[in-house]
């Protein structure tokens, strides 16, 4: 049998070279391949077609097939996923089934035994078939049948959510957790449920973007915020003022946290939970979409063996995945790294984590003046948001600890003057802030979709990029020198837009990015600070010094094709 580096050798995607790659068995080979493509040095749809080509079967691409909803039937959600498997058509007789690995039996025999008929096999593209079992075996039609029930039963919907806690099987807790699971597999990152005069309206936070999922009537909404209220461990009976909890879901053998937050209004309680899904993060540094020349920056400061770190951004804006990553690069055996937050959105292995409890008296403030009584080389705070807290973590920067946090400002040189306004002493802020990042996130393209965008008079959007700058997720990737600042598409740079296709559901946008400014703390803009300069005055050093801003980051993404104009503008003023 022909391998399968020889196969993409023939047809270029590998030079010849890596025939030497090449070993006796076939498991070698696919590991060789498997190899190559976690490197970046062929796709996963290159590898599926060679699969497919080696094994002579179809290649199918489930995104324009016309499945069957009939053959989908015929084996259980439970199954297909266990399995990674979708029924999609029938032919001759025998059920067709998509497959990323055909020579698979032991899959081949659950669907065989499942559906009471023989099987023959296509092969798939991993992302296809995930994404295709997770939309013909979605909870829609469940979700629609169980408001029906729960509307017929509304006047016991709330003693029926309190008294089945652990009843899984109830309609209201069937309800919620299949809310849950929806969204989870979505890849939404928050869930609204807003209570209007005569409905309960269901939204999903993707891709930094609302979409209405669900409507349910009115009557079944007290039902379904008291189960949330009972699994996040909050006071059902108080409905007058915000509350705040957590709670733990299993979705697909793992346990997923999300953060729940109740807000009375005028037609009932509101209730956000976001979703603090550890496996949507790779919690690498590539994965934050640095460019080079910030990716350097920010390393020089967080290699450093103290000083403070801010990172800041409004509400969303990726502010913890930024340090959860950073905390994931420099966390070793050899170093004692403390967090304090409210509340604890990812567990880390390895770090001792601290959990705000103020019933308990147990504040960000007190909190930090524990810890540094307990020997720590670095901590990270969730949120500084007042004097105190701000006042002790400088401090502890200046005495030889390293000190990550978040702050709520619009870009990185106002974190100077937002610790000012604080009341801490302006020395103090010059001192200790070694590096401040500002980020947003903005919907990246979809790779199968995006289209050249035609536009040409971009002169007014100030779009110009400067030359920099390699993309840290991709070395191999970068911008040409274009000399200084200067709009790319006169250059011959194409940049592109968004189209719309069932695999990004008609948005154009699959999946975020961030877009940063990285501001290193100079001697200058020390000075600046103490002499309580404007924002502005410090921005404009920031500049001089080759600070990237975030428009000009954007505008370097939208140049590699990972972004729109559109959406730089949208995201960033």
């Amino acid at each position: 049998m022909t391998s399968l580096t020889e196969i993409l050798i023939v047809h270029g995607l590998l030079p010849i070279e890596e025939l030497d790659t090449v070993r006796s068995s076939d498991r070698a080979d696919e590991a060789a391949v498997r190899t190559m493509v976690e490197a970046g040095t062929i796709s996963e749809l290159q590898f599926a077609k060679a699969r497919a080509e080696q094994k002579n079967l179809p290649f199918v691409e489930l995104l324009d097939y016309p499945v069957d909803r009939l053959a989908v039937a015929k084996v259980p959600a439970a199954v297909c996923r266990r399995a990674s498997v979708l029924p999609i058509a029938f032919e001759d007789g025998r059920l067709v089934v998509a497959m990323v690995n055909p020579g698979d039996v032991f899959a081949v025999d659950d669907v065989r035994e499942a559906a009471h008929m023989r099987v023959t096999t296509v092969v798939v593209e991993p992302s296809d078939l995930q994404a295709a079992i997770a939309r013909y075996h979605r909870a829609d039609n469940e979700l629609i049948d169980l408001s029906t029930t729960l509307t017929a039963d509304s006047e016991e919907a709330e003693d029926t959510a309190a008294q089945t806690e652990t009843d899984d099987a109830a309609p209201i807790v069937r309800f919620v957790n299949l809310l849950v699971s929806q969204a989870i597999q979505d890849k939404a990152s928050d869930i609204h449920i807003e209570p209007g005069e005569h409905d309960v309206r269901v939204r999903y936070r993707i891709d930094g973007v609302l979409h209405e999922m669900q409507r349910a009537p009115s009557t079944i909404a007290s039902g379904v915020i008291s189960r949330i209220k009972i699994m996040s461990d909050l006071d059902i009976a108080e409905r007058r003022k915000p509350q705040d909890g957590r709670m733990s879901v299993h979705h697909n053998g793992r346990t997923v946290d999300l953060r729940v937050a109740v807000l009375p209004t005028v037609w009932g309680e509101k209730v956000v939970l976001r979703i603090l899904d550890n496996a949507t993060s790779s919690m690498k540094m590539s994965g934050l979409n640095l460019l080079t020349d910030n990716f350097n920056e920010f390393e020089m400061a967080y290699t450093k063996p103290y000083g403070m770190i801010l990172v800041t951004g409004p509400t969303g804006s990726g502010k913890s995945t930024t340090l959860y990553t950073t905390l994931h690069a420099i966390s070793r055996p050899e170093i004692n790294v403390i967090t304090v937050e409210d509340p604890v959105e990812y567990r880390m292995e390895g770090v001792n984590q601290v959990q705000v409890n103020r019933k308990a008296g147990l504040t960000f403030a007190v909190a930090l003046r524990s810890i540094l009584r307990a020997d720590p080389d670095v901590v990270l705070l969730g949120e500084i948001r007042d004097q105190e807290t701000a006042k002790i973590a400088i401090e502890a920067s200046l005495t030889g600890h390293l000190v990550l946090s978040t702050l709520h400002t619009n870009d990185a040189p106002s974190a100077m003057t937002r610790l000012i306004e604080m009341g801490i002493e302006p020395f103090l802020v010059g001192s200790a802030l070694d590096c401040v990042v500002a980020q947003r996130l903005a919907r990246r393209l979809c790779d199968r979709c995006k289209a050249p965008d035609d536009r040409t008079d971009l002169a007014h959007l100030g779009f110009v990029v400067k030359p920099t700058v390699g993309y840290v997720a991709n070395r191999d990737t970068v911008i040409p020198d274009l000399g200084p600042a200067v709009d790319p598409t006169t250059t011959g740079t194409i940049i592109y837009k968004p189209v719309g296709c069932s695999s990004c559901s008609k948005t154009g946008y699959r999946g975020r990015l961030g877009i940063h400014e990285v501001m290193t703390v100079s001697e200058e803009i020390e000075r600046l600070t103490v002499a309580r300069a404007s924002s502005a005055q410090i921005g404009a050093a920031a500049r001089k010094q080759g600070m990237v801003t975030m428009r000009e980051d954007g505008w370097a993404k939208v140049a590699l094709g990972l972004t729109s104009i559109d959406e730089v503008l949208r995201v960033v003023s």
